[in-house]
């Protein structure tokens, strides 16, 4: 080995140095340490220089991974030398990558396309990866694009490098989430999905498995990646690898592990420990694209292996828990028998079965607890079969209620825990329904009275039956009563129930750890009936059972009977998770959803049997008062719920309406369009028919002028009307403006004195001369206008006549309509005097209207002259004034300068004089008015 490596040190010739590595890797195997002690320095050597020789890189490549990697043949290693052998390939795991530029040397080499060279360094980057995961990720993430390099490898068209290029990714995505969101967006879903359909999807083969793996990797614990994968639409193409085919009696063992592994990675995305958002959006997903649906279908299945049917009832279970959409579909399947049964009355008929595996009877109790989940709907429908109303007495048919209490009153012990634990979920958080509950009554035997189920469960407990069923009848007793007083007061009813529980609660301390476990669950149901006691029965008040206690069994005895119950560590193992998992039947003792509720309960429970009387009636009128304000709130959101109803009713009818209003529209405007067609169509008509006719008959020509010249005198009739009434309005507008013209002639004349009102009644009369002036030349516009509309009249008049005078000599030629030819002229000429009156009326009515305007014109040239005599007036006075203005500013000037002298020659200035002087020029001012004056 020494020698070989001074060979690949020393040697000058490529082919010297490839025959030594050659022979390092032949011996690499057998002897791991020495050649990976003395040659790994020189092998490195042999990467950094001889890139150019694929050869004895790829040598160099393998001898590294026989050096490192620990997956030696069996029969190589020695019986005591596995733990020596993993020690080994993490030492020379950690000399690699001690210098970084190894690994980044390695990812360069992986990027060669050379297959003796890409599939050694994938070989080896995945041993690395395997002996020192979280240091090569570390620095495989912190090289450039280093996870992209290896993202490629998906994409290599040999299968064998695709698929250890898959192992890879395997190992660089375990634990890291920053590498896992690096490679999701870097398109390994739509990779990966692609070759699992090439692969044959759960028919492939180990491929799909691996492949599988690598994708639990990249979501488990990933919210980004699963909000990724769900974005992306990934959910939808996994509904092909649940499409089992009816031939079910051939499961191999990789289908098996295939599906399984499908299976998981569902639940991955609709996982409880997900965010509530995430997996709601997910399983919505599931349901729109017939996901959930064909799970339902295998679960429905005959000869699916057990553990592949014992995980799809989780995944099941999974995919509908908290999803009312999916509850609903779910409580609609039924299974393929005759007659059909529901699907959740079959696999209750298994889970109460003692026959049944166990891992299948859990799993069908969770897929149950997952159904009821926030659904109110679906608690309602389990509990109305068994209320005596809706049993059906024929008997035909098994409904869920009669399994349970079937299940309930068995002689197996886990059936009893199964079927409470079932009946509590379907009471979880829902008073109402435990009130319905108390309505049960049971036929114990022939000839005996019913008994109630809440009885018929006390009566089980006090005649000792196992722990396992003592256990599961309590915890549906205590979440029966709780926040459930009307189901207390029932319970304290039968005086026999009281001294039982005490009894049991005063058990020797020296039995088993399991019935101090019942003792605990004894004291939480006796703590309930305090709590939620409402004092109704007198024997049984609040006071009078917390003193029984005190007596009989001791406050801190009962707090520590109480605290059993979460010190126990099937307990703890419990409220870890939704899913009852449990190693055997024995540790089958609490269920999930009850240990929220000695959570809740437990704190209250000690805390109110310390409480005094007076404590106890302030806490139930504060209850009182918070219930009255429940009330109020509950009221307001019904107020607010139907007038959101009645909104969107609103909403829905507004937009019916105008749907079907501009549906009318477009019908109306089709009709439009189609009316003006047949116009159109008509008028064409009436031109054909009316050639037509002149060829053929002259008589009728005269009757179409004379229907011509009626229809124009009729137009004319109509427009000397209108144009009557514009003269009667012009008329009443002149009467306006003579009125206005005489109110301010009389105002004018009796102006003020002063000048400045004379002043302001100047200005206004100006202002309405302006006014009136614009309106006069409007009046003359309009009768200019009047005056043409006048001789159009006249001028459409004389073609009348002529039109007459070129009809008499064709009236004259038809002798058998003379009569009416001359009963219509005689009409024309009537109707032409009368136009010829009306005009004459017009032209008069014009030149009156003409005679006002002159009139008219002739005032406000009065009004323009005594403007402009006002305005020198106001002239005038405005240089009077500022003469005045500059007397005054001048003999201002004069004091103050006779005021200084008199200082500088030292004359005292006093006030008095000042005021003299202020007066003196006061008197000067109004002097100085009275002459302006």
């Amino acid at each position: 080995i020494q020698k070989l490596c001074d060979r690949v040190a020393s040697s000058t010739l490529l082919d010297d140095r490839r025959d030594a590595v050659r022979a390092l890797k032949s011996l690499s195997k057998k002897y791991r340490l020495e050649v990976g002690i003395q040659a790994m320095e020189h092998l490195i050597h042999v990467l950094q220089t001889d890139r150019s020789d694929s050869e004895i890189i790829g040598y160099a490549l393998d001898t590294l991974y026989n050096v490192i990697s620990n997956d030696l043949e069996e029969e190589e290693q020695e019986e005591n030398s596995a733990k020596q052998v993993d020690d080994l390939g993490s030492q020379f795991t950690e000399i690699f990558i001690k210098q970084q530029e190894n690994v980044t040397l390695l990812l360069t080499l992986v990027e060669e396309f050379d297959f003796h060279v890409r599939w050694p360094g994938v070989k080896l980057l995945t041993s690395l990866l395997k002996q020192q995961g979280p240091q090569v990720q570390q620095i495989i993430l912190v090289s450039p694009m280093g996870v992209s390099r290896l993202m490629d490898l998906l994409a290599d068209s040999r299968e064998v490098i695709r698929n250890d290029g898959v192992l890879l990714l395997q190992q660089l995505t375990k634990s890291n989430a920053a590498i896992q969101k690096i490679v999701a967006f870097e398109n390994a879903f739509e990779r990966l999905l692609d070759i699992i359909t090439e692969e044959g999807n759960s028919d492939g083969g180990i491929v799909v498995e691996d492949c599988l793996l690598l994708l639990q990797n990249l979501l488990k614990n990933n919210n980004s990646n699963q909000n990724f994968f769900k974005e992306g639409s990934y959910i939808q193409r996994m509904k092909p690898w649940f499409e089992v085919g009816d031939d079910n009696c051939g499961w191999s063992a990789q289908k098996v592990t295939n599906l399984h592994l499908m299976l998981q990675l569902v639940r991955v995305l609709v996982s409880p420990t997900n965010p509530p958002g995430a997996t709601s959006s997910c399983q919505k997903a599931m349901f729109h694209c017939g996901l959930l649906q064909q799970l339902c279908t295998i679960l429905m299945a005959t000869g699916v292996p057990a553990d592949i049917l014992t995980e799809t009832i989780n995944t099941v279970s999974e995919v509908i828990r908290g999803c009312q959409t999916n509850q609903d579909y779910f409580a609609s399947v039924n299974a393929p028998s005759n007659p059909p049964r529901p699907a959740i009355v079959v696999l209750l008929m298994s889970m109460v079965n003692e026959r049944q595996p166990f891992v299948l009877r859990c799993a069908v109790l969770y897929c149950f607890q997952c159904f009821l989940y926030k659904n109110q709907k679906g608690q309602g429908e389990i509990v109305s079969t068994l209320l005596p109303s809706t049993i059906d007495a024929t008997g035909n048919s098994v409904s869920a209620g009669q399994l349970l209490c079937g299940g309930l009153f068995s002689t197996d012990s886990l059936s009893n825990w199964c079927a409470a634990v079932a009946l509590a979920h379907a009471l979880q958080e829902n008073a109402t329904l435990k009130e319905q509950l108390l309505r049960v009554q049971l036929a114990t035997s022939i000839g005996n009275p019913p008994v109630s189920l809440l009885q018929q469960c006390t009566n089980i407990l006090s005649q000792g039956s196992k722990v396992q069923t003592r256990v599961g009848l309590l915890m549906l007793l205590c979440t029966w009563l709780s926040n459930c007083s009307i189901a207390v007061t029932h319970f304290l009813h039968n005086p026999a129930n009281v001294p039982f529980f005490q009894l049991t609660g005063q058990i020797a301390e020296n039995l088993g750890e399991e019935e101090q476990l019942v003792q605990g669950l004894c004291a939480l149901l006796l703590g309930i009936s305090i709590y939620y006691n409402d004092n109704s029965l007198e024997n049984y008040r609040k006071e009078k059972l917390k003193q029984l206690i005190e007596k009989r069994i001791g406050r801190e005895n009962f707090i520590e009977k109480l605290g059993f119950i979460s010190k126990h560590e099937l307990y703890s193992r419990a409220a870890q998770k939704p899913q009852p998992s449990f190693s055997s039947p024995d540790h089958m003792m609490f269920d999930h959803e009850f240990t929220k509720l000695v959570k809740e309960l437990e704190g209250v429970i000690s805390k109110a049997i310390y409480k005094s009387s007076e404590e106890d009636k302030k806490e139930e009128e504060v209850k009182k008062t918070l219930e009255q304000h429940d009330n109020i709130v509950t009221h307001y959101k019904k107020v607010i719920r139907e007038q959101d109803q009645e909104l969107e009713e609103l909403k829905q009818r507004v937009n019916t309406l105008t749907s079907q209003n501009e549906q009318l529209q477009a019908t109306v405007t089709q009709q439009v369009s189609q009316i003006q067609q047949h116009k159109d169509q008509y008028n064409l008509l009436k031109v054909q028919l009316g050639k037509d006719t002149q060829h053929h008959n002259s008589h009728g020509d005269t009757l179409q002028m004379n229907g011509i010249q009626t229809e124009e005198v009729s137009k004319l009739r109509e427009e000397l009307e209108e144009w009557k009434n514009k003269h009667e309005l012009l008329q009443g507008q002149l009467k306006e403006k003579d009125s206005v013209i005489e109110k301010l002639n009389s105002s004018q004349m009796e102006m003020g004195t002063t000048e400045q009102s004379s002043q302001t009644g100047k200005f206004g009369g100006l202002e309405h001369n302006n006014e009136l002036q614009k309106e006069l030349e409007m009046l003359r516009s309009q009768i200019q206008l009047q005056s043409a509309e006048i001789s159009k009249l006249q001028m459409e008049n004389q073609k009348l006549q002529v039109m007459n005078a070129t009809a008499d000599p064709m009236l004259g030629d038809s002798g058998a309509t003379a009569a009416t030819s001359s009963e219509l002229e005689g009409r024309l000429e009537q109707e032409i005097k009368e136009l010829k009156s009306e005009v004459k009326a017009l032209s008069e009515e014009k030149e009156s209207l003409k005679q006002h305007l002159d009139s008219s014109s002739s005032t406000v040239a009065i009004l323009q002259d005594e403007k402009s005599k006002l305005q020198r007036e106001v002239a005038e006075s405005k240089k009077e004034q500022d003469d005045l203005l500059v007397l005054l500013a001048d003999q201002d000037q004069k004091i103050s300068a006779l005021k200084i002298k008199l200082k500088d020659l030292g004359v005292p200035v006093e006030d008095e004089d000042d005021t003299e002087s202020g007066d003196q020029g006061d008197e000067d001012e109004d002097g100085d008015e009275e002459e302006q004056d």
